[in-house]
């Protein structure tokens, strides 16, 4: 099966894009991929549909939505999605996985140096500067997504209710997702105005390319028809593939083992975690932090930090919080080696579930183009991720900025409160730098976290942070 699927074939689809072709755009893609999903996605949608015309502006932000709904990284399984289309089975896995290997080999490598070198003080400077510069985006992150999403009150209202609900009363972030798009998917079906609309992460910016003026046209290609049998079949693959490793983990080693805990919890991140990287990174860092102990708050800020100045999708922090997991309980393992294999695991199993998701779904999701219910359940669940990714700028900020919190507790709601007197006045002085560079100078994000790096590194070899 695996090699019918992956076999090469002579033959160019009707579309008249080769597969060869298609690789090459795919690794260009990947190459260029950074700015987290906002700049991922943009890139994309320059390069396939205003670039190379492969397809047009409506099947892109149909195929983009349909991401948006799912758990995992959108970016990666918008290029699953737009892979498959053109190339079937195959086009998906190249494309996905072409997109994911960039970041991969870059985290494992900055990982590497950061458990050998993470306690010289360049090195601890130069991630001190980072941490910084990434509140500032992760500020960013809340103005952009909100931008579009929050367009009535009632989206302000849903954004302000997620944020109070994961925020101070600890409600799980699925319950959220789910609340918001039964919300939205009932305001859609009653056709209230407040629910209509919403185009992702605004992937249309450029010119709107029609349908009809690209390669793929507007018709369906015969291989996205609908088949069940295909679907329940690679589906099965996937499956197999994504869960036996795991089993056998648990199996081999023991429920209590790091390595079965970091394949059993990126397996139930993979299921659960729902609006984007941002809105990802606020569930594993209440787990991983604080249930699981794996790392520190700040350390999350240095994973973020290297998957904002990486390629590939900002998830692949999640190989870095599991390498330091198994790098710090490695049993009979060289540390290093039971972190790299960590790495491996985590990247495998919150990714084979990504090209499970577009295979089973995509063919039946191309018949609901322009689906007034679907769209109205996404535009809710962004609206909600809207305050959720405010939870993930608000903790980091006070894990990194002060240096003791404190948690003040009533009613069965958690506050969590700075010790004011703690502040690290280093962190916040380059913090307010980077926002005011962001959002008064309209700075790019590659150039303030290099600035900030380079600022953190002066500030530690000085003595000043």
């Amino acid at each position: 099966m695996a090699d019918a699927i992956l076999r090469p074939s002579t033959d160019v689809p009707a579309h008249g894009i080769s597969f060869g072709e298609a690789v090459k755009v795919w690794a260009r893609v990947a190459a260029l991929s950074f700015g987290g999903p906002a700049g991922q996605i943009a890139v994309m949608h320059r390069i396939v549909v205003e670039e190379k015309r492969w397809i047009g502006e409506e099947r892109f932000l149909h195929a983009l939505n349909y991401c948006m709904l799912l758990p995992g990284p959108e970016a990666q399984q918008l290029a699953v999605y737009i892979g498959w289309l053109l190339h079937k089975t195959r086009g998906g896995l190249v494309a996905g996985t072409l997109f994911v290997l960039p970041g991969f080999l870059s985290i494992l490598a900055l990982s590497w140096i950061y458990v050998l070198l993470g306690s010289v003080d360049a090195v601890a400077g130069l991630f001190f500067g980072l941490k910084s510069a990434v509140l500032a985006v992760v500020l960013q992150a809340v103005m952009r997504v909100g931008s579009r999403a929050l367009k009535n009150q009632a989206m302000v209202l849903l954004a302000a209710v997620a944020f109070l609900a994961i925020f101070v009363g600890q409600v799980p972030f699925p319950i959220i997702v789910l609340a918001a798009g039964l919300i939205g998917y009932a305001g859609g079906k009653a056709g209230h105005p407040a629910f209509q609309g919403g185009k992702g992460h605004g992937a249309a910016a450029g010119k709107a390319v029609p349908d009809r003026e690209t390669a793929l046209g507007e018709e369906m290609p015969a291989h996205a028809h609908p088949s069940l049998s295909w679907s329940l079949r690679i589906s099965g693959i996937c499956l197999v593939l994504w869960l036996v490793p795991v089993a056998a983990l648990v199996l081999l080693l023991g429920p209590d083992d790091v390595f079965s805990r970091i394949g059993i919890f990126f397996s139930q991140m993979a299921v659960v975690t729902f609006g984007g990287a941002y809105a990802a990174l606020a569930y594993v860092a209440q787990q991983a932090v604080d249930t699981y102990h794996w790392l520190a708050p700040g350390e999350m800020l240095d994973g973020l930090g290297m998957a904002e100045t990486t390629p590939g999708p900002l998830i692949m922090v999640l190989e870095f919080v599991g390498f330091l997991a198994a790098f710090r309980a490695p049993g009979a393992l060289p540390p290093l080696v039971a972190g790299t294999l960590a790495a491996v695991l985590t990247t495998w199993v919150t990714f084979v579930p990504c090209f499970l998701w577009i295979f089973l779904g995509a063919p039946f999701i191309e018949k609901l183009r322009g689906n007034r219910a679907v769209s109205a359940t996404l535009t809710a669940i962004t609206a909600a991720v809207v305050g959720v990714i405010l939870n993930l700028a608000v903790w980091f900020a006070l894990h990194a900025l002060f240096r003791e919190v404190m948690d003040l507790k009533a009613f069965g709601l958690v506050l969590e409160i700075p010790a004011l007197a703690s502040v690290n006045v280093a962190a916040l002085s380059l913090t307010a730098a980077a926002v005011v560079a962001v959002f008064r100078f309209k700075v790019g994000m590659i150039p303030v976290l290099a600035a900030c790096s380079i600022a953190g590194l002066t500030l530690r070899l000085t003595g000043l942070a």
